[in-house]
């Protein structure tokens, strides 16, 4: 049996291409939850890492960030996914999908606050002076005149982080998130070649990182029109 015939044994008898697509799907809807919890971590953190000189309490909670960063780039995220699945969602009812995107969410949320904190210390000290001379509280100051340039800036960087994020859901299937990969395994456990399975997932991920970094490179080129 050549290499296409084994291909076409992996995805279409008995309906198998649709375990990859609800796999697919599956491994969609992870990443767009966990990017909204990472996204909200990661910018609060940030801010709060990039404010601890203005009062007491600030220090403290920045230096709680510090620690989460710290742990989180620290350990690898299988493990941070199993700690988290016996640790926080002991009930048999709990959605699989929500731990998963809560896991991955946290995870992602340390790197973003890293890359958000850089981008906002990347902006000029002026631009917050001439926000203050305008009557702009801090926080207003940070919302919109700091934050918006700082995310154009590392805008790349982002982009990069969710093309991670979404290759990282494949680690899922340790607690029985039938993601992707996981489809694709089971996939080969019927068929009993397991290689063919593997590259049509392959495929599929390889397919949606072209696509967001298409989507990426259209977004970057309007930014730069704008400027």
């Amino acid at each position: 049996m050549n290499i296409l015939d084994r291909l076409y044994e992996a995805f279409v008898p008995q309906g198998r291409y649709m375990l990859y697509l609800d796999g697919l799907l599956l491994t969609l809807k992870i990443t767009v939850l966990a990017v909204i919890i990472g996204m909200a971590i990661g910018v609060i953190v940030a801010i709060i890492k990039v404010s601890r000189k203005q009062n007491a309490i600030m220090g403290i909670l920045a230096r709680i960030g510090d620690l989460y960063t710290t742990v989180i780039r620290g350990t690898p995220v299988l493990l941070q996914l199993l700690i988290i699945y016996n640790l926080i969602f002991t009930s048999r009812s709990t959605s699989e999908v929500l731990v998963g995107a809560v896991c991955f969410g946290i995870n992602s949320g340390a790197y973003i606050a890293e890359i958000v904190r850089a981008g906002i210390e990347a902006v000029d000290n002026g631009q917050a002076e001439a926000g203050r001379s305008l009557g702009f509280k801090q926080g207003e100051t940070m919302r919109y005149i700091i934050l918006p340039q700082a995310i154009k800036n590392i805008l790349p960087a982002l982009g990069n982080e969710f093309i991670v994020l979404i290759k990282e859901t494949s680690v899922g299937s340790v607690i029985a998130i039938t993601e992707l990969t996981k489809a694709a395994t089971l996939v080969g456990s019927r068929t009993y070649d397991i290689l063919p399975p593997l590259f049509i997932a392959a495929a599929f991920y390889l397919i949606l990182v072209l696509i967001l970094q298409k989507f990426q490179g259209k977004l970057e080129r309007r930014m730069a029109q704008v400027d």
